[in-house]
C-alpha cells in the first residue's frame, strides 16, 4: 500500500508547474497552523484562568464546551464548503461565480447561527439537562451562565470562520492569523479583567470570548472589501438568496456538517459519561482534551491548507496534482505531530501545576497523556489529514458516513463498553479513540488509492 502511495507520488505529477510549490505551500500553512495554535493556546489560557476559581467552575466550561465545540463544528462546515467551492472556482478562473457564490455563504451561515443562538437560549436549561444528565447543582449553575453569554458569539464566530475561508481560498492565510492574533490578545486580556479584575468567574471568560468575536468578524469583512484579491465582498445588505447556489454549498456542507456534528455528538455522549465519574474525572478529562488537541494543532492546520490546494487543483483539472497534495500532507502531519505530541507531553507536568490542578486530577490526566503520547503520532495523521483532501475532491458523503460509522461503531461503543462493563475511568475516553483513529485510517487510505474520492466532473476533466 505505501509502495502504491510512493509511486503516485512521484511519478505522475509535473513538478515544473506546481501551483502550489514548496515555498507557496509553506505560506499557505504556516499562517494557518499558527492560527489554529494560538486560538488553542487561548482556550487553554481560558481554562487555566478559570480552573484558579475552582474546580466546579472549570468543569462547567469543559461541559458546555463541549456542546459549543458541536456547534462551531456545524458552522465549520459551511466554511469548508465556501473553501472549497471558491477554490475550485479560483482554479478554473471564474471569479464572478466564486464572489457570488461566498456572498451566499454570508447569507446561509447568519441565518443558520442566528436560528441556532435564538433555539439555544431559549431552551438552554432543558439542553443542558438533556445532554449533561444529573450534574452537581453548582456546577449546572456555572454552565447555564457560559452557555448563555457564549450562544450569543455564534453568529459572530460562524461569520468569522466564513470570512477566513474566503481569504484561504484565495491563498491569503495570513490575513486570518493576523485577526486571529489580534483577537487571543483581546480575549486574554478580557479575562483578566472580568475573571480576576471584576470577579465575574465563568461569565467573565465567556464575555471576554464574546468581544473577541466580535472584534473579529468586524475585522475580517473589512479585509473581505479590499480590492485585488480572489474573493472580494461589499454592500453585504443587497445580498439576496440565490437558492441554486444556495444547494451547491449545502450539497458539501450539510454533508461535512452532518459528519462534524455526529462526530461531535459522539463526544457529548463521551462526555456525559465522564461527567457522571465526580468533579475530579471531570476536571482531569478536561485537561487532557486541551492538551491533545493542541498536539494535533499541525495536522489540522496542514489539512485546512489541503482543501484548498486541493480544490484549486481539481478546478484546474490537475487530478494527479490534487492527489500528490494528499501524499505531501499527510506525509507533514506524521512530522508535526510527532513533534507536537512530544512537547506537549513534557510540559503537561509545568501545565497542570500553573492551573493549580488538585493531585488526583493532574496524576489521573498525566496518565492519559502518556497513553496519547505513544499512540497519537502512529494512528491520528492517516485518520484525519488525507479526509481534508477527499472532502475537497467531493467526497463528502463518504467522509460523512464512515467518519460517522467509525465514531459510534469504535470510539463510542467501546467506551462505553468499558465504563458500563469494567467501570473504567476516563481512560475509556481514549481506548475508544485510538480503535476510533485506527479504523479510519485504512478506511481513508484505500479511499484515497482507490480514486473514487474524485468527484466525476473532475475525473473526466482534462487540463
Amino acid at each position: 500500500m505505501l509502495k502504491k502511495v510512493r509511486l503516485y507520488d512521484r511519478e505522475k505529477v509535473d513538478f515544473g508547474t506546481l501551483l502550489y510549490p514548496s515555498s507557496k505551500m509553506s505560506a499557505l500553512l504556516f499562517p494557518i497552523i499558527v492560527e489554529q495554535l494560538l486560538n488553542s493556546l487561548m482556550g487553554m489560557v481560558d481554562t487555566i484562568m478559570v480552573s484558579n476559581v475552582g474546580s466546579q467552575a472549570i468543569s462547567a466550561v469543559s461541559l458546555v464546551d463541549s456542546l459549543n465545540n458541536m456547534i462551531i463544528l456545524i458552522f465549520s462546515a459551511m466554511a469548508s464548503g465556501a473553501v472549497i467551492l471558491c477554490s475550485q472556482c479560483i482554479g478554473r478562473g471564474d471569479y464572478k461565480t466564486g464572489n457570488e457564490t461566498a456572498r451566499q455563504v454570508v447569507l446561509t451561515v447568519l441565518v443558520c447561527a442566528v436560528t441556532v443562538t435564538v433555539t439555544g437560549l431559549l431552551f438552554r436549561k432543558g439542553l443542558l439537562h438533556l445532554i449533561f444528565g444529573k450534574i452537581e447543582p453548582p456546577v449546572m449553575e456555572n454552565a447555564l451562565r457560559y452557555f448563555s453569554i457564549t450562544a450569543v458569539s455564534y453568529p459572530f464566530l460562524a461569520l468569522f470562520q466564513a470570512g477566513a475561508a474566503f481569504l484561504r481560498a484565495g491563498g491569503n492565510s495570513a490575513c486570518p492569523m493576523k485577526i486571529s492574533v489580534c483577537s487571543n490578545g483581546l480575549n486574554a486580556v478580557g479575562n483578566l479583567i472580568f475573571i480576576f479584575g471584576l470577579e465575574m468567574g465563568v461569565s467573565g471568560a465567556a464575555l471576554a470570548t464574546l468581544l473577541s468575536r466580535i472584534f473579529s468578524v468586524i475585522t475580517v469583512m473589512i479585509f473581505l472589501r479590499r480590492s485585488g484579491q480572489a474573493i472580494v465582498l461589499r454592500n453585504y445588505f443587497s445580498i439576496r438568496p440565490d437558492f441554486p447556489l444556495i444547494a451547491r454549498v449545502l450539497k458539501i456542507g450539510v454533508p461535512t456538517g452532518i459528519e462534524n456534528g455526529m462526530f461531535q455528538f459522539g463526544k457529548l455522549i463521551i462526555q456525559s459519561t465522564v461527567s457522571a465519574m465526580g468533579t475530579m474525572a471531570i476536571a482531569a478529562q478536561a485537561v487532557t482534551n486541551i492538551l491533545e488537541y493542541i498536539s494535533g494543532i499541525f495536522g489540522i492546520g496542514v489539512g485546512i491548507g489541503l482543501m484548498t490546494m486541493v480544490a484549486q487543483a481539481l478546478g484546474a483539472g490537475r487530478k494527479e496534482e490534487a492527489g500528490y497534495y494528499i501524499v505531501k500532507c499527510t506525509k507533514l502531519g506524521f512530522m508535526g505531530t510527532f513533534a507536537s505530541c512530544i512537547l506537549m507531553f513534557a510540559l503537561t507536568g509545568p501545565i497542570l501545576r500553573l492551573a493549580g490542578t488538585e493531585a488526583a486530577s493532574a496524576a489521573l490526566c498525566m496518565e492519559m497523556m502518556v497513553m496519547i503520547t505513544l499512540v497519537k503520532p502512529l494512528l491520528w495523521p492517516l485518520s484525519f489529514v488525507p479526509d481534508y483532501g477527499l472532502q475537497a475532491g467531493g467526497d463528502v458523503r463518504f467522509s460523512m458516513l464512515m467518519s460517522t460509522l467509525s465514531m459510534w461503531g469504535a470510539r463510542v461503543a467501546l467506551c462505553v463498553f468499558l465504563v458500563r462493563t469494567f467501570q473504567m475511568g476516563p481512560q475509556a475516553v481514549w481506548y475508544g479513540m485510538f480503535l476510533d483513529w485506527g479504523v479510519r485510517s485504512i478506511i481513508f487510505t484505500l479511499r484515497f488509492l482507490s480514486n473514487k474520492w474524485i468527484h466525476v466532473e473532475y475525473r473526466e476533466r482534462k487540463v
